[in-house]
């Protein structure tokens, strides 16, 4: 491929990158860019992110944004949002067997909320339960629950009439709906409300907790 056609298409997504992230999330949702994968498609970015509520971190996770100016036959497109949900939630949810259901609601309300048209959606929610025993049995039970979602936006670039004409394609509402997932996740209620009263109790998931 002549080297500015590679340039052109980076230069394209670079500006996809910057109008998406310019868009408004979530309130309670702080993000920040980290490095990116470098094999998964020829142009890549990722963030880390945290909802929080009354300044409690109740929610973590990452979003990766692929981009295949060819397109990709098996995301059925030229994009492909891959996105990490953590929380804890309370130990009632060891015992709650539709939390994958519970889980996979976040997911598709996030997006519908948002106008985040997507296709090829796929969801693996994984929960964990933690249970200490013995010399170790004063430790409260935790719940934790682990979202793993990949989905692929709609083609209908910004440029055909869209708001951005200078963007490849319109990330804005994806963006907004992974904030979203977050915040569902957190326990935080679909619209951001005052005052604001949490859905179910959840904390993030820290590294230290597991030891």
């Amino acid at each position: 491929m002549p080297v500015h056609s590679i340039s052109s298409a980076a230069d394209a997504f670079a500006r996809t990158i910057s109008v998406m992230t310019a868009a408004r999330v979530r309130p309670e949702v702080s993000w920040s860019p980290i490095p990116a994968p470098g094999r998964m498609a020829p142009h890549t970015w990722a963030c880390s992110g945290e909802a929080e509520l009354h300044d409690d971190e109740v929610a973590s996770g990452r979003l990766v944004v692929l981009h295949d100016p060819a397109g990709d036959a098996d995301w059925q497109g030229r994009y492909r949002m891959v996105a990490l949900v953590q929380a804890r939630l309370e130990p009632e949810f060891a015992v709650e067997a539709m939390l994958g259901d519970v889980a996979w609601s976040w997911v598709t309300e996030s997006l519908e909320l948002a106008g985040a048209d997507a296709h090829e959606l796929g969801c693996t929610a994984t929960r964990v339960v933690s249970q200490s025993y013995g010399a170790l049995a004063s430790r409260p039970s935790t719940v934790d629950v682990e979202m793993r979602i990949s989905w692929t936006p709609d083609e209908n670039p910004a440029g055909a009439g869209g708001p951005h004409d200078a963007v490849d394609l319109d990330l804005a509402p994806h963006f907004a709906a992974w904030s979203s997932m977050l915040a569902a996740a957190g326990g935080l209620p679909p619209a951001p409300v005052a005052p604001l009263a949490p859905a179910h109790r959840a904390r993030a998931v820290h590294t230290e907790d597991a030891r």
